[in-house]
C-alpha cells in the first residue's frame, strides 16, 4: 500500500529485499507517474544501471522473460507504514514527544497521508490536516510542497507553531514557521548543519547542487562548514555525499538527505529532526533567523522539446544574460529532468538586473 519513498529505501534493505520500486509521480501531477528503483542497499540505482534496463525494454524482452511457472508470487505487507514508523522513532530518545505542539501537515494526497499523521499524533502533537484523500488523480494537485501557501493560511488560521508540506512521494518537505514564512530546503539544511556542527554530529560537510542559494555558500564560508555543489537531483547529491563521506546534503526543492540516517530524502525523518530542534519550547522563527537568502527568480517554462535550449538562439541569449549578471550574482538554465519544462534560475542583490537575465533567456525560449 501507499508508503514514502524512503519507506521504501528503508525496508528494502532491512528486509534484506533484492530490490525496491516505488510507483510515484514524486511531485508532479499524477500522469507522470514513473519509477523509483531501489538495489539492496537501500539506495537509487546508478544512472549506468537505469539506462541498461530502459534499454532491455526499449528493445525486445521476449528472451529476458521468465517461464511463468517459474515466477515468484506476489504478497502484501501489510505493516509496512508501521515498521518504517518505528524505523524513524528509533533515530530518536524515548522520552522525545510533541504533545503542546500544533502542526500543520499537508501530505500532498500523497504516499504519506497514512504514515505522517499517525507518526505525528503518535508522539502527542495536535496535527490539523490538508491532502490526505488521495483519489489517484489528485497527487500534487493544488496542495503539498509544490502549493506551500495551503500551510502558511493554515498555519494562521489555527495558530499552529510550526507548518509540515510534502510531496507527493513524501522524500521532500517545506515548512513555515509559526508567522506563515516559508522555509524552503536551503534554511532547513543551514539550520541543520548548523546545530550538527554545534553537536559535533556533522561530518565533512554539506553537498548542495547548482541551484543551492547563493546565499547558502556565504552563510556555510561564514560558520566555516565545507560547501560542495553537485548536478541537480538527489542521486548526485547522494554521490557526492558518499564520495567524500559527507552525512548532510540536499536541494532547495526540500529533498534532504540525512547521512546518518537514510539512504534517500524523508521528508517525515527531516520534520522530526527539526522538530527535535523546538521540543524545548524554541520558536521555528527562531531556529531559522540565523540564513539570509541571496534574492533569486525561479522560472519554469514549459516547452514541447527541451532541446530548444541548444538552439544557437537560446545559448546566444544565455551568454548574453551570464554576462550582464557576472561578478553581481549567478544564472543557471537547465531541462527540467521530470517535466516538459525548462528552468531558468537568477541570483542577485540587484533585483532589476535579476528580472531583466531571466526575461533575455525565456525570450529565447518562447
Amino acid at each position: 500500500g501507499p508508503l514514502p519513498t524512503n519507506g521504501l529505501a528503508m525496508l528494502t534493505k532491512k528486509m534484506k529485499a533484492n530490490m525496491g520500486i516505488m510507483i510515484t509521480a514524486s511531485h508532479n501531477p499524477y500522469y507522470d507517474n514513473g519509477l523509483k528503483l531501489f538495489g539492496p542497499d537501500g539506495l537509487k540505482l546508478s544512472d549506468k544501471i537505469e539506462k541498461k534496463i530502459e534499454k532491455l525494454i526499449d528493445t525486445r524482452v521476449t528472451k529476458q522473460l521468465t517461464n511463468p511457472k517459474l515466477l515468484g508470487r506476489v504478497k502484501r505487507l501489510e505493516d509496512g507504514n508501521e515498521k518504517y514508523i518505528k524505523i524513524l522513532k528509533a533515530n530518536f530518545p524515548k522520552n522525545f514527544h510533541l504533545r503542546g505542539i500544533k502542526i500543520v501537515l499537508d501530505c500532498a494526497n500523497g504516499a504519506g497521508y497514512k504514515a505522517a499523521p499517525k507518526l505525528l499524533k503518535e508522539l502527542g502533537a495536535k496535527v490539523f490536516l490538508i491532502g490526505i484523500k488521495p483519489n489517484g488523480f489528485n497527487i500534487n494537485e493544488r496542495c503539498g510542497s509544490t502549493y506551500p501557501s495551503k500551510i502558511q493560511s493554515a498555519v494562521k488560521k489555527y495558530r499552529a507553531h510550526v507548518g509540515i508540506s510534502l510531496d507527493g512521494d513524501a522524500d521532500r518537505i517545506i515548512m513555515c514557521d509559526e508567522k506563515g514564512n516559508i522555509i524552503d530546503g536551503d534554511k532547513i539544511i543551514a539550520m541543520l548543519a548548523e546545530r550538527w556542527k554545534r553537536k559535533k554530529i556533522l561530518k565533512g560537510g554539506v553537498v548542495g547542487t547548482l541551484m543551492s542559494n547563493y546565499g547558502l555558500e556565504k552563510f556555510f564560508s561564514k560558520n566555516k562548514i565545507k560547501f560542495l555543489r553537485s548536478n541537480v537531483g538527489d542521486r548526485y547529491v547522494k554521490e557526492l555525499m558518499q564520495k567524500k563521506k559527507f552525512n548532510l546534503g540536499g536541494e532547495q526543492s526540500g529533498h534532504i538527505i540525512l547521512g546518518k540516517f537514510a539512504t534517500t530524502g524523508d521528508g517525515l525523518l527531516v520534520a522530526l529532526e527539526v522538530l527535535f530542534s523546538m521540543r524545548k519550547g524554541k520558536k521555528a522563527s527562531e531556529l531559522f533567523k540565523n540564513f539570509v537568502p541571496t534574492p533569486q527568480l525561479l522560472l519554469n517554462v514549459e516547452v514541447k522539446d527541451k532541446s530548444i535550449i541548444h538552439s544557437v538562439k537560446c545559448k546566444k541569449a544565455i551568454k548574453n544574460a551570464n554576462n550582464l549578471i557576472k561578478g553581481k550574482g549567478r544564472m543557471l538554465v537547465r531541462k527540467s529532468g521530470t517535466e516538459p519544462k525548462i528552468r531558468i534560475m537568477c541570483e542577485s542583490e540587484n533585483k532589476v538586473l535579476l528580472s531583466k537575465c531571466v526575461k533575455i533567456v525565456k525570450k529565447s525560449i518562447k
